[in-house]
């Protein structure tokens, strides 16, 4: 995912350009260190204090010039206009943090006020889609009926106590279907301009590879599979970046 991000931005942005990054529900940091070492400007949103707290350790190793092109912000994704203004940001990343939002649209528009014009928005979210596949390919035969009636009645994939979804943490979540969020984003001014899937093959695999060239042949797989259809449109995951208008 980080190449697809990547030639996103390479391909929006001149090269060189030191970008302004906003990473909503950063986590422990990982995708913003990556970017400030790459020179840019990352602001990170995170609200779990312990989370942060780990976030904090990790860039405290770093040179003290990655340190001074990142900050780390305590806070809730969809409060960000109490902290910035609009058009802030050149890029913002919103990625595994919509599976876990109830009411995704108003966090959505509000990620959207915070891009310049021309700014990407990247979103990382369960496919709503494709939920029958994990269970259904692993013989979770009930699981994967539940799945089918949980897409077949809900725009917005959702949990319930029938039909529920669940992470590879064992957590609830719920899912977007791409149509869904393709008229979401169209309405909150930063349109879609292309998507990838993620994890098509991999959403059922144990963790880990045998070994590098098993690692780096999987990796290849994955990656085409993202771009190509029908594959992409059965991953587990769905990467969509939005442009502002």
């Amino acid at each position: 995912m980080a190449r697809q991000l990547d030639e996103q931005i390479a391909g929006r942005f001149p090269v060189g350009q030191r970008l302004r990054v906003l990473d909503v529900g950063m986590g422990q940091g990982a995708q913003a260190l990556r970017l400030a070492r790459l020179g840019h400007q990352v602001t990170g949103l995170e609200q779990d204090p312990s989370v942060i707290a780990a976030a904090r350790e990790a860039l405290a190793g770093e040179p003290e010039g990655i340190r001074e092109r990142m900050r780390i912000i305590e806070g809730d994704g969809r409060d960000t206009g109490v902290h910035f203004l609009p058009g802030s940001f050149d890029v913002v990343l919103c990625h595994g943090v919509l599976m876990y939002v109830e009411e995704p649209d108003p966090l959505l528009a509000g990620l959207a006020r915070m891009l310049a014009p021309g700014g990407l928005l990247s979103l990382l979210v369960r496919n709503g889609d494709a939920l029958a596949m994990r269970p259904g390919l692993s013989g979770d035969w009930a699981g994967a009926l539940a799945a089918f009636d949980t897409t077949a009645h809900l725009p917005h994939a959702r949990t319930d106590a029938i039909g529920g979804i669940t992470s590879r943490l064992g957590l609830d979540v719920r899912a977007d279907r791409l149509g869904a969020l393709t008229s979401t984003l169209a309405g909150i001014g930063a349109p879609l301009h292309t998507w990838y899937g993620v994890r098509v093959f991999t959403d059922t695999a144990a963790d880990g590879a045998e070994g590098p060239a098993d690692l780096e042949t999987l990796l290849a797989v994955e990656e085409k599979a993202g771009r190509t259809d029908p594959y992409r449109g059965v991953a587990a995951l769905l990467h969509l970046c939005g442009v502002r208008g």
